[in-house]
């Protein structure tokens, strides 16, 4: 198991500033997620940004995910829009095209994957009808990630239409792809009273490709600090330990960028005793 942390929790850093701070800390994994600032494709320097960070993480040696969840990156005005439910085709190539640069750009860095999710379903849609668009847009993205030879992690996110396992489960029995695996959050598992952890992650162990962990309390979605929610970390370790999971386990703490000086180093104080105590025990 390799330490990793999201970016999307140092949004007021500057890329190779970030990159080094985490790996002074100890993190040997960096969860990138594309945003303004990091790699947008609207900005005309990505290219050379883009160097510039495979150089820094070669250097660092350090390994990394490619995250796609920027809150306003494709739409200032609307959370996370447009998705890959959009009933406008239009507005859901925006979505597409996005995500197969996302792929891209995992290519050029070596990234274990490129993670994604379902978006929040349309008012006045039906599950059917929202399972059929999901699964014609997706064609595509899956395509484009065999023709580069990446895996994209696809994550149950609590209020949008794939929000459980149950669900990921159900849309694996409409697609055929060998790309097509799971990024699996911890602190959604609990929100979502997939409990115990251990046993989600022994059922999915042969899909799993990604890990976010974070605290969190039953029934509520917001990502804790950990020690402020309500999830027992050593058990959900010990598990990823015992299904022989050997990626990265990502921190997720998209709210707390204000106070990144301090929750990066705690968070990694946090678990790394964790991980360590467990990989001495196995």
């Amino acid at each position: 198991m390799i330490l990793g942390y999201n970016t999307n929790g140092m949004a007021h850093h500057d890329p190779l500033d970030a990159i080094r701070f985490l790996a002074d800390t100890g993190y040997r994994a960096i969860g990138i997620t594309i945003d303004h600032g990091w790699l947008s494709p609207r900005d005309d320097g990505s290219a050379v940004q883009l160097q510039q960070i495979k150089h820094a993480l070669q250097q660092n040696e350090m390994t990394s995910v490619i995250e796609t969840g920027a809150r306003f990156l494709l739409d200032p005005r609307n959370k996370h829009e447009p998705t890959l439910l959009n009933p406008d085709p239009a507005k859901s190539a925006r979505r597409i095209d996005f995500l197969k640069y996302c792929i891209d750009v995992a290519a050029e860095l070596g990234s274990r994957c490129v993670s994604i999710w379902s978006g929040i379903n349309p008012p006045g849609s039906n599950m059917h009808d929202s399972m059929e668009t999901l699964v014609r847009n997706l064609e595509p993205v899956l395509k484009h990630a065999d023709d580069q030879n990446v895996d994209i992690g696809f994550e149950p996110e609590p209020g949008m239409l794939i929000d459980t396992t149950g669900r990921f489960e159900r849309l694996m029995h409409l697609i055929d792809s060998p790309r097509l695996k799971m990024t699996m959050d911890i602190g959604h598992l609990y929100c979502m009273s997939e409990v115990p952890i251990a046993e989600y992650l022994d059922r999915w162990q042969d899909h799993i490709i990604n890990v976010h962990i974070e605290d969190m309390v039953s029934d509520k979605h917001e990502h804790l600090m950990f020690g402020d929610g309500q999830i027992h970390f050593p058990p959900v370790i010990e598990a990823l330990h015992q299904i022989g999971y050997q990626d990265g386990i990502y921190v997720e703490l998209s709210r707390h960028s204000h106070a990144a000086d301090r929750i990066v180093p705690s968070a990694f104080d946090f678990l790394n005793p964790i991980i360590e105590q467990t990989k001495h025990q196995g």
